[in-house]
C-alpha cells in the first residue's frame, strides 16, 4: 500500500468549536514538514503555529469505518443518538 501524508491546521475557537483546514496531501513526511514551514509564514497560520497536524494515511483503505454523531452547542444535528 502507498502512504500519503496530510497536513492539517486546527484553530480552537473555544466552546468546543474549531476551524479546521486541510493544507495539502504529500508523498512523504518530509514534504509535509516543508509545506508546514511555508504555511506557518502565512496570515492566520503564523498566529497559531501549534495548530499543524501531519497524519499518515494508506491509499485504497477505509479510514472511517463507524457511524458518527454531530453535536453543536449541545444540540444533536446529525447521526444517531442511540448509545
Amino acid at each position: 500500500m502507498t502512504t500519503v501524508y496530510l497536513l492539517f491546521h486546527e484553530h480552537d475557537l473555544g466552546d468546543g468549536d474549531s476551524d479546521d483546514k486541510l493544507i495539502g496531501v504529500y508523498s512523504s513526511r518530509e514534504e509535509a514538514l516543508q509545506a508546514r514551514e511555508r504555511a506557518v509564514l502565512l496570515d492566520g497560520f503564523r498566529d497559531v503555529p501549534e495548530g499543524f497536524i501531519i497524519d499518515a494515511y494508506e491509499l485504497g483503505k477505509d479510514h472511517w469505518t463507524t457511524g458518527y454523531v454531530t453535536v453543536v452547542s449541545g444540540r444533536l444535528i446529525a447521526g444517531n443518538n442511540r448509545g
